[in-house]
């Protein structure tokens, strides 16, 4: 049993606010027993995570994550795994309702195992670069299309586009027509199809069937020994993880894992992107200095320049990108001077409202957030606009959730006549 598990029923109960012998009298067991558990002396059993679920009302997310975690381990070590999770996943048996608690807890079981998967399955990745048939060529090519959709029309359509070239992929590795090199490139296909289906899941709110997917997609990229994939697949779980309530701890696991991975086989860009996202989630933390050295590797990294094997999905990472996490951080560290300085520098780099909208808009409410802070209404809700405006008809439950979320901090400012007319705005559009 993993110790996360252990220190998320910890740290619930002390949150709790209830003491020992309130919280064991609560759940029907001893405070010793109740010790050992938490310290690891004594083994997690499915009644103890059903008393911390019914004591600590968290719906369940304990008994789930201990079940799905049991499950996950066996599945990882059987031979022809990796098919039939896939298969199960497009069938819709593996339909995941689970909450973000029990979904970081199966990542990172998922991401023991694939650490161990690809340990054995390391392959050089020039071995994938050879002549295949126009199937493979097509697909990699829609999947390449796609990103670029998500990045301006968001995730709805990608979602179901995305698990179409997935279900393509699956049923040429079925057909059992391709071996070797052939074999590894449809499943380097896989890792990343799973992959977007995972990031679009997780875009419309859906967190347990993102979990699944991105284990998928981990799954996959050890069928082939694709390391770098199978990293970049991690930072999305790593993004999920630090975008739920108390789960940062675990996106900055997930980064250090990916990068003891990739060491010496990755480009100075692989290496700016995983630095950037380990600085959001240490900023998620609290954690003023990590986030700072983190933010500063990254820009060394991009210092470095581009390189010929860079990977096509890391088109987006540049120092516009790398400067609105920067503000992101400093707004989430409590510093919105520092935040506003660095959107604003992001924004003169950032190719923001056509190319990517629907982050560009996600950025601008962080900003608008940053006003506020300020105490610059007009500047808040000018920068709230436009954000609403690049949001426009993107699909993407996340970006809503943003703005939502500014909206609502802009509420007790209504005597404001542009807080009051944006607020309205939101409204009506809500309504139409």
């Amino acid at each position: 049993m993993p110790d996360q598990l252990r220190r998320d029923m910890r740290q619930a109960r002390r949150a709790s606010g209830l003491n020992w012998a309130e919280f064991a009298r609560a759940s029907g067991f001893g405070v010793a027993y109740l010790r050992n558990v938490e310290n690891g002396n004594r083994r997690v059993t499915e009644s103890v995570a059903a008393a911390y679920d019914r004591v600590l009302d968290t719906g369940g997310g304990f008994a789930a994550a201990l079940a799905d975690t049991a499950v996950v381990e066996v599945s990882w070590n059987r031979a022809g795994a990796t098919l039939a999770v896939l298969t199960s996943l497009m069938e819709g048996r593996r339909v995941d309702r689970r909450g973000f608690l029990a979904a970081g807890v199966a990542l990172t079981a998922s991401t023991n195992n694939w650490v161990t998967a690809i340990g054995r399955t390391l392959q050089d990745p020039r071995a994938r670069h050879v002549d295949g048939s126009s199937l493979m060529a097509g697909l990699e090519g829609r999947l390449s299309l796609l990103r670029r959709v998500d990045d301006e029309l968001g995730s709805g359509e990608v979602f179901t586009a995305a698990r179409s070239d997935l279900a393509l992929a699956l049923a040429a590795i079925k057909s059992g027509r391709y071996k070797g090199n052939h074999l590894s490139r449809l499943y380097a296909i896989t890792t990343e199809a799973a992959r977007q289906v995972g990031w679009a899941a997780f875009d419309q709110g859906r967190v347990g069937l993102a979990q699944s997917y991105f284990d998928a997609s981990l799954r996959a990229s050890a069928e082939c020994g694709d390391v770098i994939a199978g990293a970049y697949t991690l930072s999305f779980a790593a993004v999920q993880c630090y975008s739920s309530p108390g789960l940062a701890g675990r996106a900055v696991s997930f980064v250090d894992t990916a990068r003891t991975q990739v060491r010496g086989r990755s480009t100075p860009r692989m290496e700016a992107m995983l630095a950037a996202r380990a600085a959001r989630a240490w900023s998620k933390d609290g954690a003023r200095k990590e986030t700072t050295q983190q933010l500063h590797l990254a820009h060394a990294a991009l210092d470095k320049g581009r390189r010929e094997d860079d990977p096509g999905f890391l088109y987006w990472v540049d120092y516009g990108e790398i400067e609105m996490i920067a503000g992101s951080s400093a707004l989430e560290l409590g510093d919105p001077a520092e935040a506003l300085r660095r959107f604003e520098a992001g924004m003169q780099a950032y190719p923001g409202d056509e190319q990517y909208p629907r982050s560009h808009a996600i950025y601008l409410a962080r900003a608008a957030e940053a006003h506020l802070a300020l105490h610059d209404l007009d500047a808040a809700v000018a920068t709230g606009r436009h954000a609403a405006a690049c949001l426009g008809a993107v699909d993407s439950a996340r970006s809503e959730s943003q703005l939502r979320g500014l909206r609502e901090k802009l509420d007790p400012h209504t005597a404001h006549t542009g807080v009051r007319d944006f607020l309205e705005a939101g409204q009506a559009q809500e309504l139409a």
